[in-house]
C-alpha cells in the first residue's frame, strides 16, 4: 500500500519517486484506501487541473480500492489514539494494516510504525 505523499511523489516524478515505483506498478497486489484518493485527487486539482486529478485517480482505481466502513474507522480510531496519527493517516494505517499489507510511504507521521518503509523526504 502507498500513502497519498507517495503517490503525489510519484506522479511528480519527485527523488523519491523510485523508492515508490515497485509497489505502484505492481497494480494486481496494491490496496488504495479511499482517502487516498480524495487526497491525491484534491491535491493535484489544487496544482494542475481537473483533468489531470481524474487521469491520477483512474491509475490509482487500477488497484483494489478499499471503502471505510464502520469496522474500519473503529480501528483507524484505537490505531490514531495509540500512534498520535492525524485523522487520513489513521485511516490509512488501519487499512494496511487490515490488508496485512507494507505501508510505503514518505509521510513523517508513520516514521518507525511496523509495516511501514519510509523514506524521508528530499531536501528542496
Amino acid at each position: 500500500m502507498v500513502d497519498s505523499s507517495a503517490w503525489l511523489e510519484y506522479f511528480a516524478e519527485g527523488p523519491n519517486a523510485p523508492h515508490f515505483a515497485a509497489a505502484i506498478e505492481a497494480t494486481e497486489s496494491l490496496v488504495v484506501p479511499t482517502i487516498t484518493l480524495l487526497e491525491v485527487f484534491k491535491r493535484i486539482r489544487q496544482q494542475r487541473d481537473e483533468s489531470v486529478a481524474l487521469r491520477y485517480v483512474a491509475l490509482m482505481q487500477q488497484s483494489t480500492v478499499v471503502d471505510l466502513d464502520a469496522a474500519l474507522a473503529l480501528r483507524a480510531a484505537a490505531l490514531g489514539v495509540r500512534h498520535k496519527l492525524p485523522l487520513a493517516d489513521s485511516i490509512v494505517y488501519a487499512t494496511a494494516q487490515a490488508a496485512g499489507a507494507t505501508l510505503w510511504t514518505q509521510d513523517a507521521d508513520f516514521d518507525g510504525l511496523p509495516g511501514v518503509e519510509f523514506f524521508a523526504k528530499a531536501a528542496p
